[in-house]
């Protein structure tokens, strides 16, 4: 990769979409799941809901971030994880641009658009141990480069590799659908190849394995303890 490529990739990835001011109701209209536009919740109480181990969905301005949820047909474009809930302080977990890290909820939740979220919970409950194992997994990817290709097997790490990861290896449980760049692309027939093509430089990865927030949403591993809208 170019120094060139490489300035490019980075405006990007830390470039906004305009701000608008949608209502909660407007909002619902524009997204593939579930919404409840009635569903609020103060930061305060969305603390004493999470527990260790809960995957929280956002949406990111970023807007490479806003071509994946198109792409994927979701809202979701970003996902954490709760790796220590008690009284004082909740820390999620995640890959972002441009290394993991581990951070208090209030500074996960700043960047997501619209104060929406889902908070999914694995169906299984977490033992002692396995709760152990996922904050052990969680800090021995702490510092990873960002990977702007979204390459499964790469030395980096993206937000939903980091949390199929961490799970899996903290319980056993596969969450998500590992799926090729030909899969995830020609399942929509609206995607933005166009897009993807500059962001690859001309040359797609077809067949690269990738995992996406929208599938980890959607698996039946998990259930759903909140998903609407937060206030700060």
């Amino acid at each position: 990769m170019t120094k060139r490529h490489l300035q490019s990739i980075v405006k990007l990835t830390t470039s906004r979409l305009p701000r608008r001011v949608t209502s909660s109701a407007s909002a619902c209209a524009t997204q593939t799941e579930t919404c409840n536009p009635a569903a609020q919740i103060s930061l305060e109480g969305l603390s004493t809901k999470l527990t260790a181990g809960d995957i929280l969905f956002i949406r990111v301005p970023a807007y490479p971030f806003h071509k994946v949820a198109e792409t994927t047909q979701s809202w979701t474009n970003h996902v954490g994880i709760v790796v220590e809930a008690n009284r004082s302080e909740v820390l999620v977990a995640e890959s972002k641009f441009p290394l993991s890290r581990i951070s208090p909820l209030a500074r996960f939740l700043s960047s997501a658009e619209g104060g929406r979220i889902s908070v999914q919970r694995l169906n299984i409950g977490l033992t002692d141990t396995q709760q152990n194992r996922l904050q052990q997994a969680a800090r021995a990817r702490l510092g990873v480069f960002y990977d702007t290709g979204f390459n499964l097997h790469s030395k980096r790490e993206f937000c939903s590799r980091y949390v199929h990861e961490i799970i899996r290896e903290a319980t056993g449980t596969p969450v998500g659908e590992v799926e090729t760049f030909s899969t995830l692309l020609t399942r929509n027939p609206r995607a933005d190849l166009g897009f993807w093509t500059l962001w690859y430089f001309g040359n797609i990865p077809w067949n690269r394995e990738t995992i996406t927030p929208a599938s980890m949403l959607r698996s039946a591993a998990l259930h759903s303890v909140f998903d609407g809208y937060f206030n700060a």
